[in-house]
């Protein structure tokens, strides 16, 4: 009887291209599987075998160049018996090969490596407002896994050395037959690593890796802000099996000010100042981060007056204009005052009489608002 087409089993064309083939090995895989025809499962298997067959052949270089010569004869003797001798196993393998693809698995045949990068790390680092802006050098102390120093991360003991798993035979999973299913699972021997460890390293217990504190220093930038992040390549916790250790990302938080206030690039701060002051103008003294500066402070100044002083803020860390310091002044309402203060204010307070909007223009203002507001509503 003569053995059907490759390329009709598959239902492509003969100068299909790998990706074509592969889909549609895929989708008759899917359609045959003697799971979802139950009505006529040995016809299925059959022909899921066949599929099977033919993907073997087609996929491979070698293999289709020579059935596209010679045809079957060109590949009877590759194929190990045919689909005849596949059984149940044949299912798991092409399962293996079409989900592995999809699912990031494999089919089996491959070795899984155990090396593992550890984990990244985060240190929160507080620091003083003046620290953040001038930058710093801090010191910190890290609680990280680290490579075992006695074993150097193998887990064996000193002048041993791990040896391949025998339940596994080193590729980390196995599989479990359950009828036409072949179920790839971790290996529950070596839990994946595809080694043992016949004599573990007595100081980290066959694990490689220990607990230990890390003393590190950290260099702070100026300019820095909450939230900005600084990053230490290599020192989060060291890979399993000897792999690439984790890095270590140190998170800023900027303390509360008890004078400044931060926005950006620039500070701000509350400056109280005395009636007087506010009304004749004067110099005092504000603070900034690099000492005191002298603020002019004109006559008839209001409350809220915001004043700028130039190349007094923080230099931003990603570069960029010094900021500015913003200074708010607040007229500080005297209190605690001698009968003789008090007679003074009273004194000051009937000399303005009568020259209301002259003297106080925003009041004048406000007020004839709400006359003209509540003559609104009383209609």
């Amino acid at each position: 009887m003569a053995k059907e087409d490759f390329y009709k089993i598959l239902g492509v064309e003969r100068n299909a291209s790998e990706a074509e083939i592969k889909k549609s090995y895929r989708k008759m895989a899917m359609k045959f599987h003697p799971d979802r025809n139950k009505d006529k499962p040995e016809g299925a298997e059959i022909q899921f075998k066949l599929v099977k067959e033919a993907y073997e052949i087609l996929s491979d270089a070698q293999k289709r160049s020579a059935y596209d010569q010679f045809g079957h004869a060109g590949v009877d003797g590759s194929r190990g018996g045919g689909f005849g001798g596949g059984g149940a196993e044949g299912f798991g393998d092409i399962f293996g090969d079409v989900f592995g693809d999809i699912f990031g698995g494999g089919g089996g045949g491959r070795q899984r490596s155990s090396v593992q990068r550890g984990a990244d790390l985060r240190y929160n680092l507080e620091l003083t407002l003046e620290e953040a802006v001038a930058g710093t050098e801090a010191k910190i102390r890290v609680p990280v896994l680290a490579t075992c120093s006695e074993c150097s991360g193998t887990g064996a003991k000193k002048g041993s050395s791990p040896v391949t798993c025998t339940t596994c035979q080193g590729h980390g999973q196995v599989r479990m037959q359950q009828g036409f299913f072949s179920v790839q699972q971790t290996c529950p021997t070596c839990q994946g690593a595809g080694q043992q460890i016949k004599d573990p390293c007595r100081k980290c217990h066959g694990q490689g890796r220990i607990q230990e504190n890390k003393t590190l220093s950290v260099k702070v930038p100026e300019g820095v802000d909450t939230g900005d992040r600084i990053r230490l390549g290599g020192e989060g916790e060291a890979g399993a099996q000897g792999g690439p250790s984790g890095d270590l990302y140190v998170q800023i938080q900027v303390k509360d000010h008890p004078i400044f206030t931060r926005d950006g690039a620039n500070l701000y701060c509350e400056v109280p100042i005395s009636i007087p002051v506010a009304c004749l103008g004067g110099e005092l003294e504000v603070p900034t981060l690099t000492g005191k500066v002298k603020l002019k402070i004109p006559a008839e100044t209001q409350t809220g007056k915001l004043f700028r002083l130039r190349g007094k803020g923080v230099k931003p860390v990603r570069g960029g204009a010094v900021g500015d310091l913003m200074c708010r002044v607040q007229i500080e309402t005297p209190v605690k005052l001698t009968k003789e203060q008090t007679a003074l204010l009273e004194q000051f307070r009937d000399s303005l009489t009568g020259g209301g909007k002259k003297h106080s223009p925003q009041e004048h203002t406000w007020i004839g608002g709400v006359k003209s507001f509540i003559d609104k509503l009383t209609g």
